[in-house]
């Protein structure tokens, strides 16, 4: 199990954490926090890549720097 913090730009109210929450629920995660301008996830790496997270989000408009 991988814990790891994503800093993402570009959030700024509850409708950004809800738009990045949505775009993680699609991923087999095992846990997830997400606040504005972060978001902390739990994955098995044998399921499911940094990458495949990143672009989860940044396909959600936002940008993980």
């Amino acid at each position: 199990m991988t814990t790891k913090e994503f800093k993402i730009e570009g959030m700024s109210c509850g409708h950004c954490v809800m738009a990045v929450n949505k775009a993680l629920q699609k991923l087999e995660l095992k846990d997830k926090q997400v606040e504005i301008g972060s978001a902390k996830v739990d994955f098995d790496e044998t399921k499911t890549g940094e990458d495949q997270i990143k672009k989860a989000i940044e396909d959600s408009g936002y940008r993980v720097v």
